[in-house]
C-alpha cells in the first residue's frame, strides 16, 4: 500500500462525515483525493428538499443533541445559534466548514459511485454511474447510515397510505386524517407531535419501553449535564440519571408509556419534551406493538382494533453499501467487525468515517475517525497486531451491553468513544496549517 502523503484517496459522500474526512486529509498533507457526492451541494441528509426522498430532515427538524456537543472540534458553531439549531442553520454550518477548510474544490458534485472493487494489490477500482473508472490507494466510506429505510413487517396488508419517516417532510398532508406512527425514537416522537397538530387523531405504536428524556434538564440540554459527570463511575452516575429523570417527568405509567426493561445506557434514548406534553394533553395516544393489518384496520397485540388513514414507519435505517459486491463486504446485519468503528482487518486500505450511533452527535466523532484514518494513510499510525482479537471483544461487549436490535449495532457512548479515539491518535499527528485554497 502507498502509505504516504502522495496516496490517492477516494471519499464517498460530502455530508458531515465526508467533509471532515477531506479536511483531515488536507491537515495531514494529503491533497491527491476526491470526494464523490451524488447531490449538488454539501450537507447530505441536511439538505432539505420536500420534492425528493434523499433528505432525512423535515420542515421542523432541529438537532436532538446540543449545539455544544455537536460541533466539530476546531470549528465552533456561531454564537447566536440556539441550544438546538434548525436544519437550515446546520446546513449553513456544514457548508461553511467545507468552505473554511478548503474542501469544496475536492468535491465532484452530481457524481455517484456505482461500484467499488478491491484489487489484488489492495487498491480500489471505483466505477461511477457515468461509466468513468478511477483507481485509488485508499477508500473512505462516509455515505452515512440514515438514508436506506428499514420497513417493519407485519401480517396482512394495510390499504391506506403507508410511508417511512424518511419520506415525511411536513404535517400538512395529514390534516384531518387518522395517523399511526410506528416507533418512539426521535423521529417517531417528532412526527407524532407534528401530525397531532393537524390530524383528526394521532397514535404512536411502541414495541418496547423507551427512555424519553426532556430536551432541558436543570435548564440545560441533557448531554451538557451528562458532560459534567461523564468522568464519574457508572455506579454513581446511573442513579443520578434515574433520579433526575424521575424528578423531570415522574412515572412513565402516568403517560401510558410502557416502562423500559433495559438500562438507560443500554439503548438509544429519545430526546423530546413535546411528546410528553402532547401525550398528557390527549393529542398523541400510545398504542402497543401491531399484530396485523386488515385493509385500513390495525389490530394491536392487546386486541384493540382501530382504523387509520395513514401509517408512518419511524423504524430506522439499514447500513447500506450498495457499491460493494456483498461477497466482498456486507455489514447490514449484526455488529460491524471494525476496529474503533473505522478499520476493517480484511481490507487494510478501507476506512469508515462516522459509522456510529452515539448517545450524542456523530460529527465530532467523525472528525476523530477522519483524523485517525488520515494518520494511518500517511504511515503515522498502525493498527495493533492483535486487532482481530480486539474486534472480537468489542463485538462481544456490544452484544452484552446494548439492546439486541439493528438500531444498536453501531451504538457508542459519546465521551468514552472520544476518549478511546484520542488515545489512538499519535502525538505527532499534524495540526492544521493555514494554506491557500486551490
Amino acid at each position: 500500500m502507498n502509505r504516504t502523503k502522495n496516496a490517492r484517496v477516494c471519499i464517498i459522500g460530502a455530508g458531515p462525515s465526508g467533509i471532515t474526512a477531506g479536511k483531515n486529509l488536507i491537515q495531514a498533507g494529503v491533497t491527491n483525493f476526491v470526494i464523490y457526492e451524488k447531490n449538488d451541494q454539501v450537507g447530505g441528509n441536511w439538505v432539505f428538499n420536500d420534492k425528493t426522498k434523499h433528505s432525512s430532515v423535515y420542515e421542523t427538524t432541529h438537532l436532538i443533541s446540543s449545539r455544544r456537543y455537536s460541533e466539530y472540534f476546531d470549528y465552533p458553531m456561531p454564537a447566536d445559534y440556539p441550544d438546538y439549531p434548525s436544519h437550515t442553520q446546520m446546513l449553513a454550518y456544514f457548508q461553511g466548514y467545507a468552505k473554511h477548510f478548503g474542501v469544496l474544490p475536492y468535491i465532484q458534485f452530481n457524481t455517484e459511485v456505482s461500484k467499488a472493487e478491491e484489487l489484488p494489490d489492495k487498491t480500489w477500482r471505483i466505477t461511477l454511474t457515468d461509466g468513468k473508472v478511477e483507481i485509488f490507494d485508499f477508500l473512505l466510506i462516509a455515505n452515512g447510515h440514515h438514508w436506506n429505510p428499514r420497513y417493519p413487517n407485519y401480517e396482512g396488508e394495510f390499504t391506506g397510505e403507508f410511508i417511512h419517516s424518511h419520506e415525511y417532510k411536513r404535517a400538512a398532508p395529514f390534516a384531518g386524517k387518522r395517523v399511526l406512527v410506528i416507533g418512539a425514537g426521535n423521529s417517531g416522537c417528532d412526527i407524532s407531535v407534528e401530525t397531532a397538530r393537524v390530524s383528526a387523531f394521532t397514535a404512536m405504536s411502541m414495541r418496547r419501553g423507551q427512555y424519553i428524556v426532556p430536551k432541558f434538564v436543570f435548564g440545560q440540554p441533557p448531554d451538557v449535564v451528562n458532560g459534567r459527570f461523564h468522568w464519574l463511575p457508572s455506579w454513581i452516575r446511573l442513579p443520578f440519571f434515574y433520579l433526575t429523570l424521575k424528578l423531570a417527568i415522574g412515572n412513565y405509567e402516568d403517560y401510558g408509556l410502557p416502562k423500559p426493561k433495559h438500562g438507560i445506557l443500554n439503548a438509544h434514548v429519545t430526546n423530546n419534551s413535546e411528546v410528553l406534553y402532547a401525550i398528557r394533553h390527549g393529542k398523541v395516544h400510545i398504542r402497543p406493538d401491531i399484530k396485523r393489518f386488515n385493509g385500513k384496520q390495525v389490530e394491536f397485540v392487546d386486541g384493540r382494533i382501530e382504523e387509520y388513514d395513514s401509517i408512518i414507519a419511524a423504524t430506522g435505517f439499514k447500513i447500506s453499501l450498495p457499491f460493494f459486491d456483498p461477497n466482498l463486504l456486507s455489514i447490514e446485519e449484526g455488529v460491524p467487525p471494525l476496529y474503533k468503528n473505522v478499520f476493517h482487518p480484511d481490507h487494510p486500505s478501507l476506512c469508515f468515517i462516522g459509522l456510529v450511533q452515539p448517545l450524542g452527535s456523530i460529527w465530532p466523532l467523525s472528525d476523530l475517525h477522519a483524523k485517525l484514518a488520515a494518520n494511518y494513510i500517511i504511515g503515522n499510525y498502525d493498527l495493533p497486531k492483535d486487532v482481530r482479537q480486539r474486534i472480537a471483544r468489542h463485538i462481544e461487549y456490544m452484544k452484552k451491553h446494548y439492546v439486541n436490535s439493528p438500531r444498536h449495532s453501531v451504538e457508542v457512548e459519546f465521551h468514552p468513544h472520544i476518549a478511546e479515539l484520542k488515545r489512538e491518535i499519535p502525538k505527532s499527528a499534524p495540526e492544521w496549517e493555514q494554506r491557500s485554497v486551490r
